[in-house]
């Protein structure tokens, strides 16, 4: 059944058309992918499917009762609200009870006896229970904590961009609506948040998902359907972003098959009408008109990708070396006893939780941050480049020319001159678009920009701060392919596993002791290494990396509230019942009579297990972090 039917779509921007006939349906429960070049339009018709953009034609159908939430790339949150409170927004009903419960909760802090204040409190606790209890709450902060934010009572307006986008996707799984329309999910998190958020999407989100990212393992992972948007229009494919490649490579191959037959036709009536037969007939003014027809179908447009290339230079073999190097920020400590040699063709991906200091050892190793301990030694004949993650050093005032030209008219590659201009186009950029300024630029323009800037020079060092943000997948293809066939090191710092699997020769990943380990191969290599050890040594964590300690000197948390006492008296009994229902689904599960019968949805008994699993870890940490501050108190 439908959860949303858009049909005829059109949507301009001045004289731009984005969409002239664009028609989709999200059905009950479906994931779907959409994909496309930058400023191809996904994001606008995200806005439009959402509500918060009217199209110019069309219209879009939403089921009765259907609640769609929208994840878009610069969320707008209330700055005076915690990160727990921002979350519970979303659900208005629950909020406003709970709201009416604190508030009469305070009263009866000042006056016990207060008859009329109790009697509020015990309806709005009615109200509570039947919108989800106080389990509501909870279920909050350990979304929270999963994505990163480990205080739900820090303040919105005291978060970075990055967090609040995880607090506004954290609204979003709570509330769980009929259909999340998320746009870039996983910007700005971490490879362990981004594969639990795709093992939750995956196992516990029950509504309808439109997603629309550049990670491709993400999408292989979950989607049912990808959709690419596309000069205008809208391609539907089966699968995920493997099944789109083959797909699309078929319908591009039959594109280029057509217009070979329509070339040859054409040449065919050319030369019968050149002839210029003196009776016209109608058969004959038939095979004119037709001939007409053929000759006003648009070509299909060749696909674009930017041209990358690394200008390498010579080198000795060793281009890098770490000795007992220690890093810190501050009083915490970041990095400590790494040795490390880099030589020609390695291809080094960094990986670790945000905040275990991949950025910082980058900029140690460029010297811009000064070790507290060890020795950092560039070899050399080491000529290194560096793409920093914030895309530093483009003046936003000057246009895409002057920040790449530098006054330069023409750029000599690889002993080839060549026109500033043309070098330009290389990475998608016309002539006219070349004199726009770098402030009005989209993320992946804005980075398109960088690599044009840094490809000018002539290295055999190339040091990446997450290449892959924003970047189109026609982009991120070329930009493996380039460092694939560099012939010098790199160093990446990225959260793209696809992108990891196809250019790293090895990882450095960051452990929790503060200590880094080297392994061979690629990322899907370093996951299999890495679940091979922890089977060894009994641990439960097969995941890359566990979570950084949080920073030291956070303030301590307030004492209990009225309602949080009442709530820790309940919670033992909660656990007891959460690991029980955990241990009659396992014992279901197990029991190889469900398989024979064939009656029993394995795959529903699976995700209701994965949900019970989540549940009693929730109310243990919950359990945990009531008593801990009620020892404190």
């Amino acid at each position: 059944m439908p959860v949303l039917d858009a049909r005829q779509l059109q949507r301009s921007l001045g004289a731009r058309v984005i969409f002239a006939d664009v028609s989709l349906t999200v059905d009950e429960g479906e994931r779907v992918g959409l994909i496309g070049d930058n400023g191809c339009g996904k994001s606008t018709l995200a806005r439009l499917l959402a509500g918060t953009e009217t199209p110019d034609g069309g219209e879009i159908s939403v089921r009765k009762g259907a609640r769609i939430a929208y994840l878009s790339q610069t969320p707008t949150l209330a700055e005076t609200m915690t990160a727990g409170d921002a979350v519970l927004s979303g659900l208005d009903a629950w909020y406003a009870a709970r709201t009416r419960h604190d508030a009469q909760s305070e009263r009866l802090e000042q006056d016990p006896g207060d008859a009329k204040a109790l009697e509020d409190q015990a309806q709005a606790g009615a109200e509570l229970e039947r919108l989800g209890g106080w389990d509501v709450a909870h279920r909050a902060e350990s979304i929270l904590a999963q994505l990163g934010i480990d205080d739900a009572d820090r303040v919105v307006g005291e978060l970075s961009g990055g967090e609040q986008r995880r607090v506004a996707l954290a609204q979003i799984l709570v509330s769980a609506p009929d259909l999340a329309i998320l746009d870039e999910p996983t910007n700005h998190l971490d490879i362990e948040t981004i594969e639990w958020l795709e093992r939750y999407l995956k196992g516990s989100f029950r509504g309808a998902l439109l997603l629309i990212t550049h990670d491709r393992r993400f999408l292989d992972a979950l989607v049912d359907r990808t959709l690419e948007v596309a000069e205008g229009k809208l391609y539907a494919y089966r699968g995920g972003y493997s099944a789109y490649l083959e797909a699309r490579a078929e319908r591009q191959a039959h594109a280029q098959r057509a217009e070979g037959n329509r070339q040859n036709f054409l040449r065919r009536e050319l030369e019968w009408l050149r002839r210029s037969p003196k009776a016209r007939t109608t058969k004959q003014k038939a095979r004119v008109s037709r001939a007409e027809e053929a000759l006003s179908v648009k070509a299909p447009t060749a696909s674009k990708a930017a041209e990358l290339k690394l200008q390498d230079t010579r080198s000795g073999r060793t281009l890098l070396e770490l000795r007992e190097l220690e890093v810190r920020m501050g009083e915490q400590v970041l990095v400590q006893g790494l040795d490390l040699w880099l030589r020609k063709g390695d291809r080094l991906a960094i990986v670790g939780p945000n905040g275990c200091g991949k950025t910082t050892l980058l900029r140690t190793i460029l010297g811009e941050h000064e070790p507290s301990a060890g020795r950092v030694a560039v070899g050399a004949t080491a000529r290194p480049v560096y793409l920093s993650q914030t895309r530093g050093g483009l003046d936003e005032d000057a246009t895409i020319f002057d920040n790449v030209a530098h006054g330069r008219a023409r750029i000599e590659l690889g002993g080839v001159d060549m026109d500033m201009r043309t070098y330009l186009q290389r990475f998608l950029f016309s002539p006219t678009a070349q004199r726009t300024p770098v402030r009005s630029l989209s993320g992946g323009e804005r980075t398109r920009v960088a690599l044009a800037k840094l490809l000018c020079e002539e290295t055999n060092l190339v040091i990446l701060d997450e290449p892959t943000n924003d970047l189109d997948v026609a982009t991120l293809s070329a930009l493996e392919g380039m460092l694939v066939d560099f012939a010098g090191a790199a160093l990446v710092v990225s959260h793209d596993r696809w992108f990891l699997d196809r250019v790293s020769t090895a990882v450095l990943a960051a452990q929790p002791d503060r200590s880094w380990l080297r392994y061979e191969g690629n990322y899907s290599d370093f996951r299999a290494q890495h679940g091979a050890a922890a089977a060894r040594t009994g641990g439960e964590d097969a995941s890359p990396v566990a979570r950084s300690p949080a920073p030291s000197g956070r303030p301590q948390r307030k004492a209990l509230t009225y309602a949080e006492r009442i709530e820790l008296e309940g919670l033992v009994a909660k656990v007891e019942a959460a690991e029980t229902t955990v241990s009659d689904l396992e014992a279901r599960l197990a029991d190889p009579e469900i398989y024979r019968a064939g009656e029993v949805d394995v795959g529903a008994l699976n995700a209701e297990l994965s949900d019970a699993q989540l549940e009693a870890q929730r109310l243990m940490t919950r359990w945990e972090q009531l008593e801990t501050r009620k020892g404190e108190g």
